[in-house]
């Protein structure tokens, strides 16, 4: 949904489910980039197009860059939003501010007959001690934007999407596809 509203009319973006796939891939890469070319490349090989695929999380530096490829399923289990903001919560009190962290997100595009296009992008930010915001998902209520100067639960989606992770990733790879031109 967000890569298509960044992506405009420049691709005809068409989701896995408008396809009729459904591919559960195992998120086995220790980085981004591994984990976005491992979906991309499983999706071209069953889709036979261009397929693009991405990976995402928070990158908390006092924890070491954790949670990160792990954000999803920090907890333990995926997808629990609320226990994995508790947990990171836990984890940074006794944490002085400002806690430092960044959203990182991966795109791989993968083209038959062609080298894989990877790219990466990411906007920087800190943790709050407490919730802010009703939008956004994930960590978005405990992340303060150094772009916005709030979180981007509280942010206005397009103002989100202008700055976020994934709008630097797509940045990149326009720029690198205009490269090819």
């Amino acid at each position: 949904r967000e890569l298509r509203e960044m992506l405009g009319d420049r691709f005809d973006v068409v989701t896995m489910r408008e396809m009729g796939l459904t591919l559960d891939v195992d998120e086995t890469g220790e980085t981004f980039e591994e984990n976005a070319l491992l979906k991309a490349q499983a999706l071209m090989d069953v889709a036979h197009c261009a397929t693009l695929a991405d990976d995402s999380g928070l990158c908390v530096e006092a924890l070491g860059g954790r949670p990160g490829v792990h954000s999803a399923r920090y907890c333990g289990v995926h997808g629990d939003d609320e226990a994995n903001n508790r947990l990171l919560l836990k984890e940074l009190e006794n944490v002085p501010e400002p806690r430092r962290a960044h959203y990182g997100a991966a795109i791989a595009l993968c083209r038959p007959g062609h080298e894989p296009i990877i790219v990466y992008g990411r906007c920087d930010g800190e943790i709050l001690r407490e919730y802010r915001g009703e939008g956004g998902f994930g960590y978005d209520p405990l992340f303060l934007s150094n772009d916005l100067g709030v979180t981007f639960a509280e942010a206005d989606p397009e103002a989100k999407n202008r700055v976020s992770h994934r709008a630097a990733a797509i940045r990149a790879l326009l720029e690198q596809l205009e490269a090819e031109e």
